[in-house]
């Protein structure tokens, strides 16, 4: 017969293995990210002055605005995760919903950023863009790249997120369970830290 004390120890077992999991997970989505960066670091050495014309191409006042909707969205994650600490379900949740609302808006912004990039005819392969000098081709397809790829983890945590706050509401994440919403706590919270490399890096070089 299985005590209360056995069973507390293996959930908690769960929790500690799950936790490292994540942990795992995201090390290596930092190895993905950190291999981008310093490739584009190398680059960047390489062609100074053309990744600072290239840069002045992009909107500053866009990729701001993005960066301050990620950091409410952490913070809004942050108080999802405390609300269902202190067995609030109803605030978790809409603390989960505005963060899915404000990813969206990140998502919306980068839709009519890039649209504006094609328009002007600045994309991979166009040839506005292969009639420009290496530098700044290099830097187009390094913005294209790294910023899609994080776009690709925005949305991967908008589903996660949304199946964190359908388990919320059917009381399956609650005070006494919430790994589960921690962890992807911890996703978003690092989907939010890239991009604030990502912004000054593509949006305030100098």
């Amino acid at each position: 017969m299985i005590t209360q004390e056995h069973a507390a120890a293996h959930v908690h077992r769960d929790d500690v293995g799950a936790r490292m999991g994540m942990w795992l997970f995201l090390f290596t989505e930092l190895l993905l990210f950190g291999g981008m960066f310093f490739l584009y670091s190398v680059y960047r050495f390489i062609n100074q002055e053309q990744f600072n014309i290239a840069a002045k191409e992009l909107n500053t006042l866009v990729g701001t605005f993005n960066t301050i909707i990620l950091l409410t969205s952490s913070l809004t994650m942050a108080l999802a995760i405390g609300a269902i600490q202190r067995n609030n379900k109803s605030l978790s949740v809409f603390f989960q919903t505005l963060t899915i609302l404000l990813a969206f808006g990140f998502l919306i912004n980068k839709y009519f950023e890039w649209s504006i990039k094609f328009h002007h005819g600045i994309f991979p392969g166009s040839e506005i863009l292969l009639n420009k000098p290496k530098g700044e081709i290099l830097f187009f397809g390094l913005y294209y790249v790294m910023t899609g790829l994080h776009g690709l983890h925005v949305v991967i945590g908008i589903f996660l997120i949304g199946f964190m706050t359908r388990l919320t509401m059917k009381n399956v994440i609650n005070k006494d369970s919430y790994v589960k919403l921690e962890s992807a706590g911890l996703y978003w919270h690092l989907v939010d830290i890239i991009w604030i490399f990502l912004f000054p890096l593509f949006y305030l070089i100098t």
